[in-house]
C-alpha cells in the first residue's frame, strides 16, 4: 500500500477530487458535509488500475485548521497538491506548500482542478514554477475536472508514476505510529488510526504507549482485518486495556525501548529551498513543534547560525535524523528542522552555546556521526544510544549493557597503572585501590566496567586492582620472612600477639601479608604459613578416627590457642567434619 496527503487552499476541490478518484466520501463529519468544508482529517482509499492500493489523507484547507493539516501530512511520503484553475495560487496554497517544504517532502503531483471553469494552463505554469523553488522540485502537473470527470484517469495514472518513484519504506525499522484518531467500537474497545511509515505491526504485538505497554488485539488496513500490516500503510489498531479517554491525537505507539522520549533537543534549521537565509535570526521565543501528528509548544534558544535548542512543553519520542516543523502561529511562518541530538549536554559555561553549535555543524551523519557522538559521550548504555537513532559504530566496545567509544578502553587501560601506583604510594600496605576507587578515578559509570580496562601486570584480586608482583614494603617483608622461617620449622607455632607487635606487624601489616598470600589468617591473632591446610590434614591422617580436639592438638604439637581456631577453620573449609559427640573425622 501507498499513502499520500492532499494539500491546497480551501474550496479548491481537494475532497471533490478524492471522491472522484476513490468513490469514497473523505469528509467524516455531518457538519463537514453540510457546509462543504473539510474541518478535520479525512481518509479514503482506492485500487489503482495497476492493482496498487492507495490511501489518501485529505486535509482541511482553511487557515483555521492548519493544525489538523499538519497532523495529516507529518507521516506521509508524498503529496497531491491541488490548485483551482479559477483561483490560482492562494494564501493556503502558499502555507501548505511551505509546510511540505519545511518537512522536506520531495515527491508530489500537482492537480489543477476546476479545469471546466477556467483555462488551467496559466495556473499550471505559475504553480510549477513556484513549486520548483521548494523541496518538491520539478513537479508534474495535470488539469482535471472532478465535476465532469475529465482528467481523472490521467491523475490516477500520474499517481501510479509518482508512487513507483517513492523510496522503499524500512519495514525492519521500529514502529512509531503517530495516532491521528482514537475512538471506541462497541464490543471491541478502543481503536486508533495512523499512518505506519516504517516497520510492521500485527495482532499480539506489544507497543509502548507513554510509560506502559499495551497489547494489539487486532489490525485493520483500508477497512479489512489483516494478519500483518507493513509500511507504508494506513492502519487501525484495536488496543487491549486502554480507554479512549486516555488517548489523544499526537500520542505515539512505539516499539518498546526503540525511542527516547525527550523534552530537550538540539536541531539545525533548514534555511534552504524557498526560505530566507535570515529566518533563523528572527526566531520567536516560543513556537509550536510538529512531528507526525503531534503538536507541542517549545521554548526556542538559538545557539549560533542555524543551530537551535528546543525545550519542549511535553516529551516526544524523537530520534536523530527526525524532521520537525517549527511554526510561529503569530507570523504564520514555518521552518523545517533536523533533529541532531535528543540527549544534549547542558550549556553552563560562557561560550558553551557557540561551542555546541560548532559541534553540531561539524557532526556528520550516519556511522561517522555515531562515532563522533559516542566519542563525545565516552560511555553510554547501548540501548540508550541506539534509541537515540544512532547505529553502533565500528570499533566501539560493548561491556555488558554499556557501549564505550572506539579506543577508549585502551586509553583507560593505559591510565590505570598510574592510578594504582599513586594509590600504593599513599597506602603501601594495600595491594591496590578498590574497584570503586578505580571507577571514580576513571570516571566510569559502573563498577562492572573496571575489569574491561585491567591488563597485566595488573589484576583484579579480592575487589582490588593490584600489581601481581607488588609485594610488601621492605620492612614489612623482612618481618614476615622471619615469621615464615619460624613456621617452616614448626608449622603450627603461631607467633603470640606481643611477638608480632614487637616485629612491627600490626593489623594493617598482617592484613597486607594475608592479601599478598604470604600468611594465612586462621583467626584473630593466629597467623600461619600458606599450605598449613595440607600439613594439618597429613598430621590428622595418622590419628585414628574419630578423634578429639586434644588428639588433634597433640598431632599438631601446638597449644589450645592455635588448635581450637585451626580446627574450626578446617571444619569451615570442609577438611574435617564435626560429629554429634564433638569428635571429628577427616572428610
Amino acid at each position: 500500500m501507498d499513502v499520500i496527503a492532499t494539500a491546497g487552499h480551501v474550496d479548491h476541490g481537494k475532497s471533490t477530487l478524492v471522491r472522484a478518484l476513490t468513490g469514497m466520501e473523505p469528509d467524516r463529519w455531518e457538519e463537514e458535509r453540510r457546509r462543504g468544508l473539510t474541518i478535520d482529517l479525512g481518509f479514503a482509499w482506492t485500487t489503482l488500475p495497476s492493482g496498487r492500493r492507495l490511501a489518501i489523507v485529505d486535509v482541511p484547507g482553511h487557515e483555521r485548521f492548519i493544525g489538523n493539516m499538519l497532523a495529516g501530512v507529518g507521516s506521509v511520503p508524498a503529496a497531491l497538491v491541488v490548485v483551482a484553475a479559477d483561483d490560482g495560487w492562494s494564501a493556503q496554497t502558499a502555507e501548505h506548500v511551505a509546510v511540505l517544504d519545511a518537512l522536506g517532502v520531495r515527491h508530489a503531483l500537482l492537480a489543477v482542478t476546476k479545469a471546466d471553469l477556467a483555462d488551467p494552463a496559466p495556473v499550471l505554469t505559475d504553480v510549477r514554477e513556484r513549486l520548483a523553488a521548494t523541496s518538491l522540485g520539478d513537479v508534474p502537473g495535470l488539469a482535471v475536472s472532478a465535476a465532469t470527470g475529465a482528467g481523472v484517469p490521467e491523475v490516477a495514472a500520474a499517481l501510479e508514476t509518482l508512487l513507483a518513484g517513492l523510496p522503499a519504506p524500512d519495514r525492519g525499522a521500529p514502529v512509531r505510529l503517530w495516532i491521528d484518531r482514537a475512538f471506541p467500537i462497541k464490543g471491541a474497545g478502543t481503536v486508533v488510526t495512523g499512518t505506519l511509515a516504517a516497520g510492521t505491526v500485527a495482532p499480539g504485538d506489544r507497543l509502548q504507549l507513554g510509560d506502559r505497554e499495551v497489547g494489539i488485539r487486532g489490525v485493520q488496513s483500508l477497512g479489512r482485518p489483516v494478519e500483518r500490516a507493513e509500511a507504508t500503510a494506513r492502519v487501525a489498531l484495536n488496543l487491549r486495556g486502554v480507554a479512549v479517554e486516555e488517548l489523544a491525537r499526537g500520542d505515539a505507539l512505539l516499539t518498546p525501548g526503540a525511542f527516547r522520549s525527550t523534552v530537550d533537543v538540539d536541531v539545525t534549521l533548514d534555511v534552504g529551498g524557498g526560505r530566507a537565509a535570515g529566518d533563523e535570526a528572527r526566531l520567536p521565543a516560543e513556537a509550536v513543534v510538529h512531528v507526525g501528528s503531534a503538536a507541542v509548544g517549545a521554548r526556542v534558544r538559538p545557539l549560533e547560525g542555524t543551530a537551535v535548542r528546543l525545550r519542549l512543553a511535553g516529551p516526544l519520542p524523537l530520534r536523530i535524523g527526525d524532521r520537525l516543523l517549527l511554526r510561529d502561529p503569530g507570523a504564520r511562518r514555518v521552518l523545517g528542522a533536523d533533529v541532531r541530538d535528543v540527549d544534549p549536554p547542558e550549556l553552563r559555561r560562557r561560550g558553551a552555546a557557540r561551542q555546541r553549535a560548532a559541534e553540531l555543524a561539524a557532526q556528520p551523519s550516519g556511522a561517522a556521526g555515531a562515532a563522533a557522538d559516542l566519542a563525545r559521550r565516552r560511555i553510554v548504555r547501548t540501548a540508550d544510544f541506539t534509541a537515540m537513532g544512532w547505529p553502533v559504530p565500528a570499533g566501539a566496545t560493548a561491556v555488558g549493557p554499556w557501549l564505550l567509544a572506539p579506543g577508549l578502553v585502551d586509553q583507560l587501560a593505559a591510565a590505570l597503572p598510574g592510578i594504582v601506583g599513586r594509590y600504593r604510594q599513599l597506602r603501601p600496605l594495600e595491594a591496590g585501590p578498590p574497584v570503586a576507587v578505580v571507577r571514580r578515578a576513571l570516571e566510569l559509570p559502573d563498577d562492572e566496567l573496571v575489569p574491561a580496562v585491567v591488563r597485566p601486570p595488573l589484576a583484579l584480586r579480592e575487589g582490588r586492582v593490584a600489581v601481581a608482583t607488588a609485594g610488601l614494603p621492605p620492612r614489612v617483608q623482612q618481618a614476615v620472612d622471619a615469621v615464615r622461617t619460624r613456621l617452616a620449622g614448626d608449622p603450627f607455632a603461631a607467633p603470640e600477639a606481643p611477638d608480632l607487635a614487637a616485629a612491627g606487624l600490626g593489623p594493617r601489616e598482617l592484613a597486607a601479608a594475608v592479601r599478598d598470600g604470604q600468611l594465612v589468617r586462621i583467626a584473630d591473632g593466629v597467623y600461619l604459613a600458606p599450605g598449613v591446610e595440607a600439613v594439618a590434614r597429613e598430621r590428622l591422617a595418622g590419628v585414628p578416627a574419630p578423634f578429639t580436639l586434644s588428639q588433634a592438638r597433640s598431632a599438631w604439637g601446638t597449644t589450645r590457642r592455635v588448635a581450637v581456631p585451626l580446627m574450626e577453620w578446617l571444619d569451615a573449609r570442609g577438611v574435617t567434619e564435626r560429629l554429634p559427640d564433638s569428635t571429628r573425622r577427616l572428610r
